[in-house]
């Protein structure tokens, strides 16, 4: 690291000019490669590669999209209102007129057997227009009666009208504040391509959304809507997010550097060139980072699908990436910058203060940027392809800014500062006040802990952060779900979390199950008829009239044979096949049927129902699929997979494998993932940082303990992190699942320098001398980075998604926690690892010389390192 940072020196020294050209020249052509970033839709990138994704993808290729999408619409009244009277009636009537005369009701699945749009008071409005009764006049008992009519007719299959009413409602009067009407889309005519098709069904199912919306359901009720793909169907506003907090942040931190890097009109400095100066060092820290950013994105672009492929889109984990350089690059600007203020306030020329700032916190950089991005690279062995893809993008980007830090920044500097060196008008005298100033002259006033009671400010905090931590650790849940990303003012969300609460979930859920292998033999149907069984009596699985809804080959066999309403079989082959293989109406064939050659029928004579749930190849049945209507939601979904899992037992018996999957079992995979990885990621970051720190300390000074000091506070960090998460109700998830990484991005680059500078300071000073030094200098730079990196995050608390509201406190309470390590905890243990280290020293000299040496004194003595 020394060597790397004396080439960067000498190269910024003899060529300034050329060096500035260089990082320009790359800065421009990663730029024109970050302009080719790939972004991510939705929730992808958050799965991790298990069976259930696995899953998913394979019944994707096998057996296509679903034919038809559901959009939910509620029609609510106001408090105390009520759907399911003469309001009510003309509201739903009004909303299904809208729709089927509206321009997209061309796309409306309508197969024959089943209505377009179903509602509560679909069949009570049937019947009511049938009797000519005028809905303008009706009142609410003729509407209640028809409901308690056509749910008698209805038989069984009202039990499915009823579930479309709040769980809560009173079905036999009936009364409900809120009702939902099912509009099912066809989605069999839309593009294949995944993109384009998910881009047309939000195209239409936003326009059935606003015929809907505009209907003229009367005062005092209100329409709303939820699907899947209209919740994410907004990824302007996710973009538009982004880009304000990013300009939040650089605008703040824009003032709080102004404030920390500002020159008071002394020494001959005038309020204009104190103005001058401190915009050009702030605006020549922000550009920095800027490069750096573009220098990440661009590597984005290279690494991602469109060149190298080793990453994934970017996805909002990633896109936040830019908000975090920008806090640990201030952090870099900010001590390398006063430090080239004090050597040149000291009366070093330009050329020696950015030798000296270069050779001095170049070091401590250096190291610092090698173990947070190590901390941060330490995320590849996530199971989640988005905390992979950010730990490598973090680490690039960390990398960057420390490049140009030790390049771009001090080549201007020595061109700007030469300038006015030569003209005699460097402010030498004003720059020597930066260290006198408020931040520093506070942080050096708590020197005195270390100096007076060192031991017992090590008891307590240790006591503190072990005890608040382990709390905390013990506290912690993990949650994860996919409405995550998506801004808690979305109208969409609004409407499924009423959807959620009130119905039961609804009927946007569906669980697929696949199976791989022949299930066509006897054994294996005979399997999937008993699982079928099964699932009549699962909870959260939707039934009508008893029976599970559910797409498979079961259901398949049954509506072939079926008769019509003039008693003809929708197949009359399949039919005349089963009857001749003995089928009963259980659908159950007797010992030695070939069970084979009925399917072999039904796939030949309905190919289009059959290629929905058995999948064919070469000849033979490979595949097979059961889509089955659920509810559970997320809440249930760990509960719903071990009982769909149990059902499916009997098929598992026969040889073949069963995967249940549904995008809220893969949200629980990912809850299960994190847990899973949390323990083994923090002991793989904190295991290699503190390895690294121990091997530099040993290679540097031969003083190996030191990087086991170093790493100590940002444990106690850590901890006292993990204890407020846990007190101020946050849980873990995708993005605080990154605590670990981003507290010892932050904290180790803190110790180090306060280690660095000790070691440096001890060289010429005594142990106290040293530690008020090193609290004086770099604590005050510690403060100033400290307060503009929290600046820089606390902005994500005034995101409208919650996860970055999560990661802004966190990362806050990171940095709080951080600044006490480093400047209260450490100086400290560096006082006892002293005093300690001076003691063995006096010990062996008395050992070599055979008689009692002077006692070094460890407050005034400089001794070697």
């Amino acid at each position: 690291m020394i060597a790397l940072v004396s080439s960067l020196s000498r190269l910024v020294g003899r060529v300034p000019r050329l060096t500035l050209v260089a990082a320009i020249s790359l800065t421009l052509v990663l730029a024109g490669f970050a302009s080719e970033v790939e972004e991510a839709a939705g929730n992808e990138g958050m799965a991790p590669d298990n069976q259930y994704i696995l899953a998913i993808e394979t019944l994707s290729e096998r057996f296509g999209a679903s034919g038809e999408e559901t959009l939910q619409l509620l029609v609510s009244a106001d408090a105390g209102g009520d759907v399911m009277g003469a309001d009510g009636a003309r509201a739903i009537d009004a909303v299904t007129t809208a729709i089927l005369e509206s321009d997209e009701a061309r796309h409306l699945q309508d197969d024959g057997d089943s209505p377009p749009i179903v509602s509560p008071l679909g069949p009570a409005l049937q019947a009511l227009a049938a009797d000519g009764v005028d809905l303008a006049t009706v009142d609410d008992e003729t509407v209640r009666a028809a409901f308690l009519d056509a749910q008698e007719e209805l038989g069984e299959e009202a039990a499915f009208v009823s579930a479309l009413l709040p769980t809560d409602a009173d079905a036999e009067v009936p009364t409900a504040e809120a009702a939902l009407v099912l509009v099912f889309v066809g989605t069999d005519h839309l593009p294949s391509n995944g993109v384009e098709r998910f881009d047309a069904l939000i195209e239409i199912q936003d326009a059935l959304l606003g015929a809907a919306a505009e209907a003229d359901v009367g005062p005092g009720t209100t329409v709303s809507g939820f699907s899947f793909a209209l919740l994410f169907s907004d990824q302007d506003a996710f973009e538009a997010e982004l880009v304000r907090l990013f300009t939040s942040a650089f605008l703040i931190i824009l003032v709080i550097l102004a404030t920390v890097y500002w020159l008071p009109p002394r020494g001959g400095l005038t309020r204009r060139r104190g103005v001058r100066r401190t915009a050009a060092d702030v605006l020549l820290t922000m550009a920095t980072i800027v490069m750096a950013i573009l220098w990440m994105m661009g590597a984005a672009a290279l690494l991602g699908p469109g060149y190298l492929g080793v990453i994934g889109r970017l996805t909002p984990m990633t896109q936040i990436i830019p908000v975090l350089l920008i806090g640990l690059g201030v952090d870099y600007a900010i001590h390398l910058t006063s430090r080239y203020r004090e050597e040149v306030g000291d009366g070093a020329t330009v050329a020696d203060g950015v030798a000296s700032a270069m050779r001095t916190v170049g070091v401590a950089l250096g190291l610092a940027t090698v173990t947070t991005a190590v901390g941060f690279l330490t995320n590849v062995f996530n199971p989640i392809p988005s905390l992979r893809d950010f730990g490598i993008l973090a680490a690039i980007g960390i990398l960057a800014a420390f490049v140009l830090m030790l390049t771009f920044v001090p080549a201007t500097r020595l061109l700007l500062d030469r300038r006015a060196e030569a003209a005699e008008r460097l402010p030498g005298p004003a720059l020597r006040q930066t260290s006198r100033r408020y931040l520093p002259s506070a942080m050096a006033r708590t020197a005195i802990l270390a100096e007076r009671a060192p031991v017992l400010t090590l008891v307590v905090m240790v006591a503190l952060g072990g005890g608040l931590g382990l709390w905390g650790l013990s506290q912690l849940e993990t949650r994860f779900s996919s409405t995550d990303f998506v801004s808690v003012d979305h109208p969409i969300l609004a409407a499924m979390e009423v959807i959620e609460d009130r119905f039961a979930g609804g009927f946007g859920e569906t669980t697929e199950v696949l199976i791989t292998g022949d299930p066509t033999t006897p054994e294996g149907h005979e399997a999937l008829v008993t699982a079928t069984e099964e699932l009549a009596g699962v909870d959260w699985v939707t039934k009508v009239g008893g029976h599970v809804v559910a797409e498979s080959p079961i259901s398949l066999l049954g509506e072939l044979v079926a008769g019509g309403p003039d008693g003809t079989p929708l197949a009359p082959a399949v039919a005349e096949a089963a009857a001749g293989e003995g089928m009963g109406a259980d659908l159950r064939f007797p010992d030695g049927a070939d069970v084979g050659r009925v399917y072999a029928v039904a796939i030949e004579d309905a190919p289009g129902r059959a290629e929905r749930v058995l999948g064919v190849e070469d000849g033979a049945v490979s595949h097979a699929r059961f889509g089955i209507r659920t509810a559970a939601g997320e809440n249930h979904a760990s509960a719903l997979l071990a009982a769909l899992d149990g059902a499916f037992d009997p098929v598992r018996a026969v040889g073949l494998d069963v995967v249940v999957t549904s995008n809220p079992i893969i949200n629980h995979s990912i809850i299960t993932a994190i847990q899973d990885s949390q323990v083994t990621s923090l002991a793989i970051t904190l295991g290699v940082v503190l390895l690294l720190l121990v091997a530099s300390f040993w290679l540097r000074a031969r003083r190996p303990l030191l990087g086991v000091i170093t790493t100590l506070p940002v444990i106690l960090a850590l901890l006292w992190t993990y204890g407020m998460m846990a007190a101020t109700g946050i849980p873990f998830g995708p993005v605080t699942a990154m605590l670990a990484a981003i507290a010892i991005g932050i904290g180790i680059p803190y110790s180090i320098h306060v280690t660095n500078r000790f070691l440096e300071d001890r060289l010429r000073l005594g142990t106290i001398d040293a530690v008020r030094s090193t609290v004086r200098h770099t604590g005050g730079a510690l403060a100033g980075s400290a307060m503009t990196t929290c600046a820089g995050f606390g902005v994500l608390v005034t995101s409208s998604l919650i996860p970055f509201r999560q990661m802004g406190l966190v990362t806050v309470y990171a940095i709080g926690f951080a600044l006490v390590g480093a400047t209260l905890v450490l100086p400290s243990a560096l006082v006892l690892w002293d005093r300690w280290h001076r003691r063995r020293t006096d010990a062996q000299l008395s050992d070599a010389s055979g008689s009692t040496p002077p006692p070094t004194d460890p407050e005034r003595l400089p001794v070697p390192a």
